[in-house]
């Protein structure tokens, strides 16, 4: 199995507009990899994308990816979903009269994710039903897939107010990717499924030290009730049995580079970054 790391960043991509810090002004000055996108992956294997952050044209031009066939959403927060606006370019021919794209893809989604995509509309009425009537998704509700020996299972995040999924993702030879990159809070070890994984990619949730101004999160702020800390993120992965670690949805305000993260790495423990890819 092939994933290709399209986004490594968080809500803010990095460099973040306006910002001048000396995280932002490196990745100006040096681009990949110390330049970071919003989150979203690619399985080569059978050319799905997840998630489609604001960022997601550029991703996707930097991979030089030529086809995807498949689209899923971890949940819809802007950071996830906002550059969904690509769908209409990316198979559109303009020298057409009609407004139809010339390929579809097939838009898979867990039945609460599918309810609030209902809800969200633009001039036309509902947003995803405009694509579809435009030849650019067809959409399909599921609870467990398969395409092409590559199974895929979503897990529900409970009492999370994102309504998030995780998803495992297991290829042909048994080889387990739990793919968790935000709003995992409470993490779902009611599912059988996320334990023993060859892989977790995971956001590494807050750093206590080390921040932008130094600034340290009191014991009342609200991040310590959406986010783990870092620490507590490395107790998951241990308790998870996984087997290896990668770390991706970096936020610009914890104040690390790409050089920071590196340092951090060791044993079964890495940092992702944009258009990394991963081979198992």
């Amino acid at each position: 199995m092939k994933i290709r790391m399209l986004g490594s960043g968080g809500t803010i991509p990095i460099p973040k507009p306006l910002c001048f810090c000396k995280i932002c002004e490196e990745a100006r000055n040096k681009g990949y990899p110390y330049k970071r996108c919003g989150p979203a992956i690619f399985i080569e294997d059978i050319n799905l994308l997840i998630d489609t952050p604001p960022q997601i044209f550029e991703s996707l031009n930097h991979s030089k990816i030529k086809e995807i066939d498949y689209l899923m959403y971890t949940h819809l927060d802007p950071d996830h979903f906002d550059g969904n606006s690509a769908l209409v370019s990316m198979y559109l021919d303009g020298t057409k009269y009609c407004y139809k794209a010339s390929k579809t893809i097939e838009l898979l989604v867990p039945q609460k994710i599918d309810e609030q995509l209902k809800k969200i509309t633009n001039q036309y009425g509902s947003l995803f039903d405009f694509y579809v009537s435009h030849n650019i998704v067809t959409k399909k509700v599921f609870s467990e897939i398969e395409i092409k020996k590559i199974k895929i299972i979503p897990i529900f995040v409970k009492d999370n107010p994102a309504n998030a999924y995780i998803y495992l993702i297991v290829d042909k030879n048994g080889k387990r990717v739990l793919y968790a990159p935000c709003d995992i809070k409470p993490f779902p070890y009611h599912s059988k499924e996320v334990f023993d994984v060859d892989l977790l990619i995971i956001q590494p949730g807050f750093f206590e030290s080390g921040l932008k101004n130094n600034f340290v999160y009191p014991k009342d702020n609200p991040t310590r009730k959406e986010l783990y800390s870092y620490e507590q993120t490395l107790e998951i992965a241990k308790k998870i049995r996984a087997k290896k670690i990668l770390f991706t949805h970096l936020e610009e305000y914890w104040n690390r580079g790409f050089e920071d993260y590196k340092k951090l790495e060791k044993d079964n423990v890495e940092f992702a970054f944009d258009n990394m890819l991963i081979n198992l």
